[in-house]
């Protein structure tokens, strides 16, 4: 630490959300609970669900991030068997689809009227409701005069919650492996295939009979028929129903069309660098969102309605704060860092074979303490992960021939994601309580083991072990400081996913801006590319090369998913916090990451985040897990801590 210590040095130590209710029958009247919408995903999946007219739900965007679990909470061990026992192959790339085959935003139905009819069961009429459920699955009818039976209305939320998993798990296959392996042309049959899932999920949530229900179980919360597993799904259950119950069906079965085919759209107008392709889905897909969040909360500024749905009980004012005060800190260290001589990556550059790479990739994940068993690793053009159960987690990544740490650290990024899904309570598999509670908490998983742990120089040892089994030449002179130096170097360049931690939340506070510009009407997509150049220059000094590296290069706005970027900022922030808890509690932390076996890390995470699962919210398990709420300082100090350390400020 030298001469005159700068500001943010100096504070680095001096401080280490009504609609009327919705219609029911009369009969049942329940009382309409209005939650946050919840989210998960970049896990990169998204579990939107369409339904009746007068209930709806709005998509669930994807998680761009999925795996594995224990029958029980034991610490894992080191594994030891060869990385080849995982018997998948990367699936072929998909190819660029033509130009005829891209779907034509201008033929395309506006979401909220559908193009066609849609197959499946009929829309319930609003007349009153018959005895019988009109789908599997859905509660029946209870008379006013009937004897309340809590045995039957727990037997009836299990058969609710073993349809609604069922619908789940084809939702999420279709969601990971559509945009790997299907051929180009069978975009809209996924598309319209996802769509009455979805519908036929907001029919069973949102039926005046499961509203009912609900609040059946609600009034049996103190009876010990109930239990604590029961209580938390009826709780989750409820509020993924207010989240739905005043969006029209049409609505949303348009809207999952709607970003199906702009996924596809954003894939070939990525690969020919034309914005200008994807603009008009992008223009639908905001004025959809629109629509939705007023569906949704009426009044309400459709951003912070996005933004909750994400990441349960933040707003912008939330995000407002937590960007202001990482600028104050990220700002004038990234200054202080411009000013040092640039670490070199000599070490890690070259030509590295692709088929090796993932070999790399799986033995990657392995280190991480994920079971091959479980796992399917495949191609895309933009990583996610996702889990169908604890049992079955995807991963789809790429690799470049020229850039090996961009491997390195997507697998180690999605697979956070997976070990996080891997490790919620098997008992959870079947019902609503399965997933991660929020894409904050997500996030923060991820970027726990791609940052914290990936790029550590503990853990910089046992990495490089991996690196030379795979390319002994490259790497074989290579020391772990090196390694280090060249993983953490600053560096403002145009593409988010390979940034370094410190540049990384301008990053996110560029696409933060634009989605609020677009949501509020204040922009259009055709203003996008601007926005774009111009806040990178801004933020980051630094001028877009192409649109396929600046507003094409992340895939999320084409999975209507304005609104989750600020999650991985979040999620960092989380990272560190559990972090600074865990060494607190007596964890060796550097030993740890240097023996290269991280069963205590994944044990602490999984007794005090993972096995909650969506049973507990996102605030309530950073203060369980910390014993403190939610504290944004460090994350400030710990890159403070960690670039004043590697360039000598």
């Amino acid at each position: 630490m030298s001469g005159n210590m700068p500001d943010f040095l100096k504070r680095a130590q001096q401080g280490k959300q009504a609609r009327r209710r919705a219609q029911e029958d009369k009969t049942n009247e329940a009382p309409s609970t209005r939650v946050v919408p919840r989210s998960t995903a970049d896990r990169s999946a998204r579990q939107p669900a369409p339904q009746q007219p007068a209930a709806g739900r709005a998509p669930q965007p994807a998680d761009p991030r999925p795996a594995v679990q224990h029958d029980d909470f034991v610490p894992d061990e080191p594994a030891t068997e060869a990385v080849d026992t995982l018997d998948v192959h990367p699936v072929t790339v998909m190819p660029t689809p033509e130009a005829s085959q891209v779907p034509d935003p201008a033929s395309a139905p506006a979401a909220g009227s559908a193009a066609r009819p849609v197959a499946g069961p009929a829309t319930p009429a609003a007349s009153a409701p018959t005895d019988q459920p009109t789908l599997p699955g859905m509660p029946r009818v209870v008379q006013p005069a009937a004897v309340p039976n809590p045995r039957a209305d727990i037997e009836a939320l299990n058969d609710l919650e073993q349809h609604l998993y069922a619908h789940r798990y084809a939702e999420i296959l279709m969601g990971c492996t559509g945009p790997s392996i299907d051929p180009p042309a069978a975009t809209k049959d996924r598309g319209e295939a996802m769509a009455i899932l979805m519908q036929e999920d907001q029919e069973l949530l949102c039926s005046p009979q499961t509203g009912a229900l609900f609040d059946r179980l609600s009034d049996e919360t103190d009876d010990e028929l109930l239990n604590d597993t029961q209580r938390a799904q009826v709780r989750v259950l409820r509020r993924d129903r207010a989240r739905l119950v005043d969006v029209p069906s049409d609505e949303q079965a348009a809207f999952e069309r709607l970003t199906t085919e702009a996924e596809a759209a954003w894939r070939a107008a990525k690969a020919a660098g034309d914005w200008a392709s994807f603009e008009p889905y992008l223009d639908r897909i905001v004025s959809s969102m629109r629509r939705l969040a007023d569906y949704k909360h009426p009044g309400a500024d459709p951003y912070d309605v996005w933004l909750d749905e994400f990441e349960q009980g933040t707003d912008q004012a939330f995000y407002d704060r937590f960007f202001a005060a990482v600028k104050e800190t990220v700002v004038p260290l990234l200054a202080a860092v411009s000013h040092k001589p640039k670490l070199t990556r000599h070490y890690v550059e070259g030509r590295f074979d692709e088929r090796r790479q993932w070999d790399l990739a799986r033995d990657l994940v392995r280190l991480e303490g994920i079971d091959p068993d479980t796992l399917l690793l495949t191609h895309t053009e933009h990583p996610y992960s996702d889990a169908l159960t604890t049992n079955y987690a995807v991963i789809a990544a790429h690799t470049y021939e020229n850039d090996v740490l961009s491997n390195v650290y997507t697998m180690l990024h999605e697979g956070g994601h997976a070990l996080y899904e891997q490790g919620v309570d098997p008992a959870y598999n079947y019902t609503s309580l399965k997933g991660g509670t929020s894409s904050g908490i997500h996030e923060g998983q991820s970027r726990f083991f791609e940052n914290y742990v990936g790029r550590s120089e503990a853990f910089a040892g046992p990495l490089l072990a991996v690196l030379r089994r795979h390319f002994p030449g490259q790497f074989g002179r290579v020391t772990a400081r090196q390694l280090y130096l060249a993983a953490n170097r600053v560096e403002a360049q145009p593409i988010r996913t390979e940034a370094d931690e410190l540049t990384y939340p301008l990053h996110i506070l560029v696409r933060y801006e634009i989605e609020r510009a677009l949501l509020h009407g204040e922009a259009t997509a055709a203003d996008v590319p601007a926005l774009w150049t111009d806040k990178y220059h801004e933020y980051l000094g630094i001028r877009v090369p192409n649109d396929a590296r600046g507003a094409l290069q992340d895939t999320h706005w084409s999975g209507g998913m304005l609104g989750y970027f600020p999650t991985y900022a979040l999620g960092g922030a989380y990272g560190a916090q559990l972090r600074h808890a865990m060494i607190v509690d007596g964890l060796d932390w550097q030993g740890t990451l240097a023996s290269g076996n991280l069963a205590p890390v994944r044990e602490w995470l999984r007794q005090r985040v993972w096995r909650y699962g969506r049973a507990k919210d996102p605030m309530e398990i950073i203060e369980s897990a910390c014993g403190e709420p939610f504290d944004v300082s460090y994350y400030t100090d710990y890159l403070v801590d960690k670039f004043s350390g590697i360039y000598g400020l």
